[in-house]
């Protein structure tokens, strides 16, 4: 049961990642693997500071911050790429 839950915090963590970054949704799928991966992300992040989510709120915060980190590299990325 608990991975559903992980896939509905990465579903939503995602979104509004990409709301924050690219002022728009990405789609369901993108959305989820943006939120899944900057679910590790976040939590890789917020480990060096020293900082632990105990909570589902605290989850989605770590998931959020994750993917907009994620979601900024990937701009800088393609911007030089398109350069």
């Amino acid at each position: 049961m608990f991975w559903l839950w992980y896939l509905l915090i990465g579903i939503v963590a995602g979104y509004i990642g990409s709301l924050v970054v690219k002022g728009s949704g990405s789609g369901l799928l993108l959305n989820m693997v943006v939120g899944m991966i900057g679910s590790v992300l976040g939590g890789m992040i917020f480990s060096l500071l020293g900082l632990k989510a105990d909570n589902m709120l605290g989850s989605l915060i770590t998931a959020t911050v994750g993917a907009i980190v994620l979601l900024f590299i990937a701009n800088l990325l393609s911007r030089k790429k398109s350069k």
